[in-house]
């Protein structure tokens, strides 16, 4: 897009690019959202920016009333296989909050100098500013949605000291921190402030229409006990699992039902450091920050496909919570993991319901299980010769899969697709895939569920998302 079409889009308030870009208003000092409910400021007073961070270092404040750090991330990053998209992806995860620069430098393979020089030039911002952002977004959530002493927010949120807390959140907002939380007092009331009880809520946006049934029915189909559970009817339905994190365990649960453009989460942590993590995590696992727009429009194009788009417009291609898990998954079937759980998982210090255990972590299953391939698979993936983190290479990833035993070439292409959230990859390599590009995955969804709702005479009753992790004689004793 150049300056005139985004002007075009500020002017219409057109909520399919909140998140593409921001612009910011030379007059006010305030950055906002292209969708702003705001009055359309004049086109010489408005300068456009590629994230939230860049109009930050530039001294614009966030606006209050359209909240531009709230907004889904932009679609770019889940395309993007090159080294600015991996970092992107990986400062989303917490790398830079946990490993600091010379860490993320060193997951990517690059000079920290090259990393902030490429992160700059194509964002505006380099990989500390960007963590800044995300960092103050995280503290505006729980300040207000939490009762937690604002010391504790501010190392929660990732800050380094409670000075730079109050200076970033100054800075961005104009506002205390006791302001913020002031301002959410009264709307919010007091039911908002018991987090270490309730867990965290949080709203988890998404642009443009969302297929949620289809999302949960894909999570429901492929439920691992101990780990997951999936309660409710059809439309109303919630989604708890555990999750495994850099510096503890948690527990979300996420509403099929909304009342707007997002999910409704809620986020129970033992360390409040793993928020921002977390909250990545679930963002992949419900491909919230993908385009609808962009890829509706060009599979609608496709006749195998114009009727399955129509049907199920915001059609999504999830992910995973935990790519590791999901390698071993893929692998071993679904029951074989269940059993894996309960051999190996850690349990949960205080279980919730039927979630008791975190999946185990390669190392155990290196050294504990007995199946040849899965001890392959799990001590690639602990010692690194296998990376399916947030910044991996894909190429790199699929070629290394692919270099174990058991592992087949649909396995590999399906763990690039869901662990490492590619939505260019047809895991069945169909010829007519080509004329997805650059949506295979969402095209192959759609193939699939067409297939399925198609009359089976002689195939199982089995939804789709189970057929291929239909193997279940491999041992974990």
């Amino acid at each position: 897009m150049d300056e005139r079409t985004r002007y075009e889009a500020v002017s219409s308030r057109d909520a399919r690019f909140d998140g593409e870009f921001f612009f910011a208003v030379e007059t006010t000092g305030i950055y906002c959202r292209p969708s702003c409910p705001a009055v359309t400021p004049k086109r010489k007073n408005v300068r456009f920016f590629p994230t939230a961070a860049a109009a930050q270092g530039h001294g614009f404040r966030a606006c209050r009333r359209c909240r531009p750090d709230a907004v889904p991330g932009s679609a770019d990053w889940n395309v993007r296989a090159d080294m600015v998209g991996r970092a992107v992806r990986m400062i989303g995860d917490g790398v830079v909050d946990r490993e600091g620069v010379s860490g993320l430098a060193q997951r990517l393979g690059y000079s920290a100098r090259q990393v902030q020089r490429q992160l700059n030039a194509e964002l505006g911002a380099g990989p500390v500013a960007l963590a800044r952002a995300q960092r103050a977004h995280t503290a505006r959530v729980l300040l207000q949605t939490t009762g937690l002493p604002v010391t504790e927010i501010a190392f929660a949120s990732g800050f380094a000291s409670v000075r730079q807390f109050n200076e970033t959140v100054r800075q961005i907002y104009a506002r205390t921190p006791s302001a913020l939380r002031a301002e959410a007092a009264t709307g919010l009331g007091a039911a908002v402030r018991e987090a270490r009880t309730t867990g965290v809520p949080l709203r988890l946006a998404h642009r443009g229409p969302y297929a949620a049934r289809e999302v949960f029915d894909l999570l429901a189909g492929a439920v691992v006990e101990r780990i997951e559970e999936m309660a409710g009817e059809p439309g109303a339905r919630t989604y708890r699992r555990t999750l495994r994190l850099p510096y503890g365990a948690g527990i979300v649960a996420v509403d099929e039902r909304s009342a707007g453009p997002w999910l409704d989460a809620r986020i129970h942590l033992t360390d409040l450091r793993d928020l921002t993590t977390a909250v990545q995590r679930l963002r992949r696992l419900f491909d919230l920050d993908a385009d609808p727009y962009a890829v509706d429009e060009r599979l609608a194009a496709d006749p195998l496909l114009a009727a399955g788009v129509a049907a199920r417009p915001g059609l999504r291609s999830p992910g995973t919570a935990d790519p590791e898990e999901f390698a071993v998954r893929t692998l071993v079937g679904e029951a074989a993991a269940g059993r894996l759980v309960e051999a190996y998982g850690k349990v949960l210090d205080v279980p919730c319901g039927g979630l008791t255990h975190v999946f185990p972590e390669p190392g155990v299953l290196a050294s504990a299980a007995g199946d040849p391939p899965l001890r392959a698979l799990a001590a690639a993936l602990a010692d690194g010769e296998v990376r399916l983190d947030a910044g991996a290479d894909r190429e790199e990833a699929e070629r290394a899969l692919l270099r174990l035993p058991g592992i087949a070439p649909a396995d590999a292409a399906l763990i690039r697709m869901r662990a490492l959230g590619d939505p260019d990859v047809d895991p069945d390599n169909r010829p007519e895939a080509d004329r997805w590009r650059p949506w295979r995955s969402y095209g192959a969804r759609h193939l699939e569920l067409l297939e399925h709702a198609q009359p089976q005479i002689t195939a199982p009753s089995q939804p789709p998302a189970t057929r291929r992790h239909a193997k279940s004689s491999t041992s974990t004793e």
